[in-house]
């Protein structure tokens, strides 16, 4: 049961790089990909929909910690109070403008709006990447570019999103935009990735080779203006990265405490297995509907300038 729940939220965080990774993508690009109010509603409405069904991914995989793994939990959460904090506020500030901007009515209000976005982006984007390097290595340089490598990946995973969702100069500049985040992505994951598999068991080396790999055909596939391949090997690239470091952890996910010394009682574990498996499938059947019903590209509202936003075009 131990292997079994600590897969299980490796999947749950997974889950949430692949999807919020994209949404912090979109918000940092913002104002790089905007030229007109359109386009800013153009832009945010590619993750309108989604955006807080995706935070729900974190929220479950911190509710499994704490009743599966609570030392783990616990430890976690307290060694690193300070960044999970600020990713916290993040998230709130985040939250906060993406709800208020289309009911505030002045252009500074907005503009307060649009940059709690990217601050309430880029700053989750980066610390989740620096906390898991701090984990695997404990250096401070290990930090600094796991956080690089995050943000730059989410990044480089919003703007082939917005590529794939959008249409017109919007969908040109996310191109562009993510072929520039891959000069940043690349080469950090380069000179990242190879050092991990070797504190990890042997199959660590595969899924670091697959997620270079991955990166690498996601930036050639946006070249060639195959969004959705691309964002498929992109997310690919965040599966095989989050696959290696929870390799890497499942060893010890905190130093000096083993996995069987962080987990629950087993009666705890069984019960919580059953939940598990009357709950997540219906709530992986509902977000993969939600997807499927928001699939179409969108396009700015054309007229005067006061429409309320993007509306969907197949």
């Amino acid at each position: 049961m131990t292997t079994f729940w600590f897969i299980v939220i490796a999947f749950l965080w997974t889950g949430y790089f692949v999807l919020e990774g994209f949404d912090f993508g979109v918000g940092a690009l913002l104002p790089l990909l905007s030229r007109s109010e359109a386009d800013r509603r153009q832009v945010l409405g590619t993750i309108g929909p989604v955006w807080d069904g995706n935070e729900v991914w974190l929220i479950t995989a911190i509710g499994a910690m704490f009743a599966a793994f609570p030392a783990w939990y616990s430890g976690l959460l307290s060694g690193f109070y300070l960044p999970v904090f600020l990713v916290v506020t993040g998230l709130i500030v985040r939250g906060v403008g993406l709800e208020w901007r289309g009911k505030v009515h002045s252009r500074r209000e907005v503009a307060l709006c649009d940059a709690g976005i990217v601050a309430g982006s880029v700053l989750p984007a980066f610390l989740w990447g620096a906390i898991f390097g701090n984990l695997l290595f404990g250096t401070a340089l290990a930090t600094v570019l796991g956080g690089a490598l995050s943000l730059s990946v989410a990044v480089l995973h919003g703007a082939v999103f917005v590529a794939l969702k959008t249409t017109g100069g919007v969908r040109a500049r996310a191109r562009r935009a993510a072929l520039l985040a891959a000069v940043g992505a690349v080469p950090v994951a380069l000179s990242t990735l190879p050092s991990v598999p070797g504190r990890g068991p042997l199959w660590t080396l595969g899924t670091a080779l697959l997620a270079a790999a991955a990166l690498a055909a996601g930036v050639t596939l946006v070249w060639g203006r195959r969004e959705g391949w691309a964002f498929t090997a992109t997310a690919t690239a965040i599966t095989a990265t989050t696959a290696t470091v929870f390799g890497v952890l499942s060893a010890a996910p905190l130093p000096g405490l083993t996995l069987a010394e962080a987990a629950s009682a087993p009666y705890t574990l069984t019960l919580l297995t059953w939940i598990g498996l009357i709950a997540l499938p219906g709530v992986l059947v509902y977000q993969a509907w939600t997807y499927w019903v928001f699939r179409k590209r969108l396009t700015a509202e054309v007229g005067d300038g006061t429409a309320r936003g993007p509306r969907s075009r197949g």
